[in-house]
């Protein structure tokens, strides 16, 4: 008997260019895992304690979102239209220094409603009170790396308070939550203390996330302070000796690039944040060229304003062709790709997340091609990648488990979470008290 059996759906798997496309096909899971994907009315037509129907939609890995600040969806609209020296400064830092740690997870169970109503199914997530975003991935559902924001303040406080976080949550909630080390920036952490980072790092054979290269001027900071870009002072400092995410990435020179390849570091690229903040984009077209693992990150909906992979997934496609005034650079496949296939390998999940295949945890979403804006459907990948809509989906498993069915939340309370968010609210965006936790310069 399975655990799950999705029925008569459109099975696609982003392995590349051109993904797998595979109609009427049944998904049968058990224990977690995808174990058969077969012909509709076969082998798998077997019992199974829950039967989805999956007629009219798609079903695709689960969205990867490869770089978040998840609880920061309490600031959504807080800090519009104004340069990233002041949105830093006059309003988010500001701000946060307001925020405690059951902010942080009302915060968070907002996000992870939000996530599951469009299709993510995982995230890595960099914020401060990482405890209590665990407890949110733990209830609902999802799968979380989740790594501590370190600022280097107080060096050894906030090194010890990161392994403890990992002896309480590495590898808990079923195997859902992975913990990361989170030093914030080459900018905004000494080298000193970046050094510190990447010698617990290989002590407690964790990886790490951290904010690389976000703007240009970040880059000639680094150069006027170490003589080197912020890519090869992480290389000098040792962080590139194991497993390392760099959040951003959108001033990179062709040396760095090299560095990244030959390091196998991976990369979260954030679109909708670099267009918002005018900070530049990413060369992804020659990242992936070199076989870099490129995923797709939300980074805070104060600087998103939502926290939609879909949404990143369409602008990373249009902007590379349009950077590279080349229509036909990052097809749809390899953006599908990005979304989830390419997020697990930036995190280093590839052997079992990302995919639709047998052996694969049962981490996925089916997606409603039935609505206006995405008839007629000529080309699956195309709908999904340039038509579909977050509300287009239906259904969300994560680890086999159901999370979302026919649009309805099974593990969260949505009017609970949005009005325990809205009471502090006001609070938390107060900016007189002349207070912040570090300064952009």
């Amino acid at each position: 008997m399975y655990d799950v059996l999705i029925r008569n759906t459109t099975v696609v798997d982003p392995i590349g260019k051109e993904p797998s496309i595979l109609r009427e096909h049944d998904i049968a899971i058990l224990d977690k895992h995808i174990v058969a994907i077969e012909p509709s009315g076969g082998p798998t037509a077997g019992v199974a304690k829950e039967l989805i129907d999956g007629s009219g939609m798609v079903a695709l890995p689960g969205l990867i979102n490869a770089h978040a600040h998840a609880a920061m969806v309490l600031l959504r609209g807080t800090a519009e239209d104004v340069s990233i020296e002041t949105w830093f400064n006059e309003y988010i830092w500001t701000m946060e220094s307001n925020v405690t740690p059951d902010d942080v997870y009302w915060g968070a169970m907002l996000a992870m409603v939000e996530m599951i109503e469009s299709g993510v199914t995982c995230v890595a997530d960099h914020y401060f009170a990482m405890d209590r975003v665990a407890e949110a991935i733990t209830t609902s559902g999802l799968r979380g790396h989740l790594a501590p924001t370190m600022t280097g303040q107080n060096a050894s406080a906030e090194l010890s308070a990161a392994a403890d976080f990992a002896a309480r949550w590495h590898k808990t909630a079923g195997g859902r939550i992975r913990a990361w080390l989170g030093p914030h920036a080459p900018y905004s952490c000494s080298s000193e203390f970046l050094r510190e980072v990447a010698a617990e790092a290989k002590r407690l054979q964790l990886p790490v996330h951290i904010h690389v290269a976000e703007t240009a001027e970040q880059v000639q900071q680094s150069l006027a302070r170490y003589g080197v870009t912020p890519v090869r002072l992480l290389e000098q400092v040792g962080l590139m000796d194991g497993q390392l995410l760099c959040a951003h990435a959108a001033h990179l020179t062709p040396e760095d690039i090299d560095l990244i390849a030959e390091r196998r570091a991976g990369v979260a690229h954030c679109p909708k944040t670099f267009l918002k903040l005018a900070a530049g984009i990413a060369p992804v077209v020659e990242l992936r060229r070199r076989g870099i693992a490129v995923g797709l990150g939300s980074d805070g909906a104060a600087s998103n304003n939502t926290l939609d992979i879909l949404e990143q997934m369409r602008l990373a496609a249009l902007l590379q062709k349009h950077q590279e005034h080349d229509a036909r650079v990052l097809p749809r496949g390899e953006a599908l790709a990005m979304a989830t296939a390419e997020g697990a390998r930036a995190l280093g999940q590839a052997e079992e997340l990302g995919r639709l295949a047998p052996g694969f945890l049962a981490d996925l979403i089916l997606v409603r091609t039935d609505g206006a804006h995405v008839q007629p459907v000529a080309d699956v990948i195309a709908a999904l990648v340039y038509s579909v809509r977050a509300s287009d989906v239906d259904t969300v498993v994560v680890d086999g488990q159901v999370l979302m069915r026919n649009r309805r939340l099974l593990t969260l309370n949505k009017e609970e979470i949005v009005r325990e968010v809205n009471a502090r609210a006001a609070r938390v965006s107060e900016r007189g008290h002349g207070r912040r936790l570090m300064a952009y310069e």
